[in-house]
């Protein structure tokens, strides 16, 4: 790998520990973080409503798609925390191997808890999952905002602005969720807020696309649909179906969009587009190495909890390789993966995700995600 390779992480290897544990954040004390934004507002007096007719067809469905939280989730129903990272616990048993296989040896930071502290992990590991994809909606949203104002075509503006709705209403969900049926959120994860940051100070709009659209929703996708198929709970599990039914959408947004626009690029355009995606994805895998939670939790020495994490078998990292089942066949379907001998492709096989490339891409399968009468509940 070359230094270029990960210029915008500020690396030269993935899996640099040191260089991970170097970021840390400086304003989670605080209530407001600003991001400047470079990019160009863009008008367009050319109204011609259907000019794309794919776009203006996930616009019209998006209208009739809204959805209400406070009045179509049944927030009278009792969470038992506990037994909700119960059962995601026993689901996940594989993938937390590393960690149990570390608090075996001599040296562990964890050599000495008990039961306590182990259920209190699973707590906090959850609060701390939400937390994200609460932080991930705002994220969201405020890109959202920003391609309404910076996409030139009226039916991209058109569909957009729906999403601005969807993601607000997204966010409102997750923070409920935590505020009255968990105990409490945490601040955004250091490597989501530089992925979040970068999406939005992008000066190009169709970076803010690839960046929201295909990799960080794309990632969202995937994970809700994990851990609505983990969880029992039924609030959460009929929140997630709901936001699920929205986030199909807007991956679908982003894979009509790019189609299109990436098909007039050259290709030194597209070749930073393929470096571009690959270090969003490193930096949402090294998201997920939770350094907060090990620190709320009292472990001052964590580097070899992140060591473990980045260097577990295979079938341990099944949840991190599954994150990536809708990113790698929306990448192909896009482009990106054969364009310029195959950068991004080899970059997918590095970090064994390439597997995925031939599922269904997004904007074939949206529909597939649409609340139907099972999913839609009186309260």
């Amino acid at each position: 790998m070359t230094a270029t390779d990960y210029e915008m992480l500020g690396r030269n290897d993935a899996n640099d520990i040191a260089q991970i544990l170097m970021l840390t954040n400086t304003e989670k004390e605080a209530s407001i973080s600003i991001v400047k934004n470079e990019a160009d507002s863009i008008f367009t007096w050319d109204y011609e409503k259907g000019a794309r007719p794919r776009l203006n067809k996930l616009y019209e469905k998006s209208k009739h798609s809204m959805w209400d939280g406070e009045k179509d989730l049944d927030w009278s129903i009792d969470v038992d925390q506990d037994k909700v990272v119960a059962d995601i616990a026993m689901v996940s048993e594989v993938q937390n191997g590393p960690i149990t296989r570390l608090a075996e040896s001599a040296d562990s930071p964890f050599k000495n808890w008990g039961d306590k502290e182990w259920a209190q992990l699973d707590k906090e590991s959850l609060n701390w999952q939400l937390s994200q994809f609460m932080h991930g909606e705002q994220g969201a949203l405020i890109a959202t905002a920003k391609i309404v104002e910076t996409v030139p075509w009226i039916d991209a503006k058109y569909y957009a602005s729906t999403q601005v709705m969807d993601e607000a209403r997204h966010v409102e969900v997750f923070a409920k969720y935590l505020d009255t049926k968990l105990e409490g959120n945490y601040p955004v994860n250091v490597h989501l807020k530089h992925l979040l940051d970068d999406i939005i100070n992008h000066s190009e709009w169709d970076m803010t696309y690839l960046g929201m659209q295909i990799m960080v929703e794309g990632l969202a996708l995937a994970a809700f649909g994990y851990l609505h198929m983990m969880t029992s709970e039924p609030l959460l599990k009929q929140l997630l179906r709901y936001v699920m039914s929205d986030e199909a959408r807007h991956v679908a947004f982003g894979v009509l969009t790019l189609e299109e626009y990436y098909q007039h690029l050259t290709l030194a355009e597209i070749q930073e587009r393929q470096e571009f995606a690959f270090e969003a994805a490193v930096r949402m895998r090294d998201r997920f190495l939770q350094q907060e939670v090990w620190d709320r939790m009292g472990i001052t020495n964590i580097r070899p909890i992140i060591d473990a994490q980045l260097n577990a078998a295979p079938e341990e990292k099944e949840f991190q390789r599954l994150l990536f089942s809708k990113i790698v066949p929306n990448c192909r379907k896009l482009g990106l993966l054969d364009a310029g001998e195959g950068w991004l492709r080899t970059k997918f096989e590095e970090i064994n995700v390439i597997e995925f490339e031939h599922l269904e891409s997004t904007d074939t399968e949206f529909d597939d995600f649409a609340l139907g009468s099972d999913d839609v509940t009186s309260v």
